[in-house]
């Protein structure tokens, strides 16, 4: 029995954040489109993500992608009051950023600069950081996801009260956490299930019983 594993050098990994669309290529072997079954195909959610090999490779375990997939749309496609969505994108890629992981960041970067309409403000957080000036109300808003990405318990008093000077209440207080902490923890687990690269490598087929080595990937 072998594993279709992703080989090393395989593909050029990006340098720099940015807004382009990314192949992203797993170190595991997600499950065949063919090959998922019905309790699967329905922990996707959203039927289009059958070509995904990310979500394909996450239906290994289809009662945690469900709940992670519902708690996602929750979260960033709730429209019943709060932040706008163009914000909470906003705070996704912060937090992306904050972590490293470029194709999260390029996603919701992209996502961003749609509902926002602000392009060159995107572009200029991804290429100078949470730092770069972004006009004080999205200021507050990235040293809020900063705080949380960073030691989530440094989110505090300072944080909330810099947000409501910039006319966030309480819902759009809460939408912006659950922003950034949702992709707090997708973060983590995109960046050790595989990785964006700028071309496609073929896979490899690497025996079960080789030594985890052979593969330059954790286990």
């Amino acid at each position: 029995m072998t594993s279709s594993l992703l080989p090393d050098g395989g593909g050029q990994s990006p340098v720099r954040f940015t807004r382009d669309d990314l192949p992203w290529l797993p170190w595991l072997e997600p499950v065949a489109e063919a090959d998922l079954t019905d309790v699967q195909k329905t922990a996707l959610v959203d039927k289009a993500r059958v070509r995904s090999d990310y979500f394909r490779l996450l239906a290994r375990a289809p009662a945690i992608l469900e709940a992670r997939t519902k708690t996602a749309r929750d979260i960033f496609h709730n429209d019943a009051g709060g932040l706008p969505r163009a914000e909470r994108e906003l705070a996704a890629t912060a937090t992306s950023r904050v972590n490293g992981c470029i194709y999260c960041a390029s996603v919701h970067a992209r996502f961003a600069a749609h509902y926002s309409r602000r392009p060159g403000d995107i572009d200029r957080l991804l290429a100078q950081g949470p730092d770069a000036d972004l006009g004080e109300r999205w200021n507050a808003l990235v040293a809020a996801a900063k705080a949380i990405t960073a030691t989530p318990s440094r989110f505090g008093a300072a944080e909330v009260t810099r947000l409501r000077k910039a006319g966030l209440d309480e819902g759009a207080i809460a939408d912006l956490i659950q922003s950034a902490a949702f992709f707090n923890w997708a973060n983590r687990l995109m960046l050790s299930l595989g990785g964006p690269v700028t071309s496609h490598p073929a896979p490899v087929s690497i025996p079960s019983d080789a030594p985890a080595i052979a593969s330059g990937r954790p286990l």
